[in-house]
């Protein structure tokens, strides 16, 4: 009897989890990519055509320069930015309901800032937020937690370094009581679990150095965002480096498969469908011919090599920058040569490939049966999810757009180079 009463309260704190999450997601958007990380907003309805004079409730200016996304907790808006010169950082607030700006808070100051990739920001990394509290991360200037009903600093640490090489770029994520921050870069790379609450370390876990030792110093760097799945009960963190995809556990950090692929860069953070995650590797340089990357299927349920449990490669362009959503079985990106795809998830097969104009860098946002699409110029293509290329509207802001959107509550937040919109209708 006490063994059925526990496997009951069992399912009920499961179900209650998973509605909680699910409710989360309907109000707040907590991460990048969403608070489950997926890039799926829980919405019913979203605007598909906006203009200047119609739809767009407010924007608000946003100073300097971040690609950071917005991040959403009750009627707050949180999203970084820095100097052009990076020597000064900030956390910014905006109200949800008016645009207004009630938090401008200067961060950090770096004694020494380094040279960034001339595409990339001081202020990228996206925040990550949940109630009375946002985690603001630049990568080697340092990490703080800022307690949003009085904009006091909380803590902070400036002692997690590496060599990014290009800026920083990992996005930050919280897990129970940890917040999870990955130091790629030429000379270190590790991940790192602190405790939310007071920023001391909880555990610290370096790449395996033989995976490693036959990269130049160049190609060790990475600016992968993970991603945490649960695999029959357990909870797994997928990270994906420039030599080896790692699954992680997220408490203690220790190591439970490798996958060994790749010589260089990683940007886009693996995503999961169905019990399957699917991620890039970095760029393979064959003996003969041009460089290219694999998209790759993989079954987590494994330990050790992992080799054995992938279910499907494909050749991609190399140094994707964008992460792809899959929703019912179906890939949707737009590759580093601007082709837009449709990819079926269990094959691995292209559904459909078109060729578009412009770079998108930004990742895509299912919502309400559709995809939105973000290019560098400002334009914002809308999407209908199927297996037919069926592009129902193209909208453009001022503005370059390298953010991802968030979307909730039936409005998007699109953040480009100046401004930060709410979109509705």
């Amino acid at each position: 009897m006490n063994k059925i009463r526990y496997i009951f309260y069992l399912l009920a704190a499961c179900l209650y989890l998973f509605l909680a999450s699910c409710s989360n997601q309907k109000t707040n958007w907590t991460h990048f990519r969403g608070s489950r990380l997926d890039g799926i907003a829980d919405v019913s309805k979203v605007p598909e055509k906006w203009t200047a004079d119609s739809n767009i409730y407010w924007k608000a200016e946003i100073h300097d320069k971040g690609w950071s996304s917005p991040v959403v907790y009750s009627d707050q808006v949180w999203v970084t930015t820095a100097t052009e010169d990076g020597k000064k950082l900030y956390a910014v607030c905006i109200d949800y309901g008016t645009g207004k700006i009630v938090q401008d808070i200067k961060v950090f100051e770096p004694d020494t800032v380094y040279s960034k990739h001339s595409i990339n920001s001081y202020a990228t990394p996206t925040p990550c937020i949940e109630k009375d509290f946002v985690y603001v991360h630049f990568g080697r200037y340092g990490t703080a937690c800022i307690n949003t009903n009085t904009g006091k600093i909380i803590w902070q640490r400036t002692d997690l370094i590496c060599d990014h090489v290009q800026g920083p770029g990992s996005s930050p994520i919280l897990y129970k009581n940890l917040l999870i921050l990955h130091l790629e870069g030429s000379d270190v790379q590790f991940i790192v679990a602190l405790n939310k609450k007071d920023g001391s370390t909880v555990w610290k876990t370096e790449r395996k150095r033989e995976f490693y030792e036959s990269l130049e110093p160049i190609g060790k760097k990475a600016y992968i965002t993970p991603l945490i799945i649960n695999v029959k009960g357990r909870d797994i963190m997928i990270s994906n480096g420039s030599a080896v995809c790692n699954a992680y556990d997220p408490e203690t950090g220790k190591e439970i498969w490798w996958i060994v692929k790749g010589d260089d860069s990683t940007i886009a953070m693996p995503f999961s469908e169905n019990g399957v995650v699917y991620f890039y590797t970095s760029y393979i340089n064959p003996p003969e011919g041009e460089n290219y990357a694999e998209l790759m299927a993989v079954n987590p349920d494994c330990q050790g090599d992992a080799e054995k449990n992938i279910l499907w490669s494909i050749r991609t362009p190399i140094l994707q920058l964008l992460t792809p959503v899959i929703r019912n079985g179906l890939i949707y990106t737009i590759d580093t040569e601007s082709n837009l795809k449709c990819i079926d998830s269990q094959t691995g097969d292209s559904i459909y490939s078109n060729r578009m104009k412009g770079k998108f860098n930004s990742s895509p946002v299912f919502a309400a049966g559709k995809i939105y699409f973000c290019s560098t110029q400002g334009e914002i293509i809308v999407l209908r999810a199927g297996s037919v290329c069926d592009i129902i509207a193209r909208n453009k802001l001022e503005g370059e757009i390298w953010a991802t959107p968030a979307i909730l509550r039936n409005s998007i937040l699109i953040r480009t180079s100046k401004y930060l919109y709410r979109i509705g209708s």
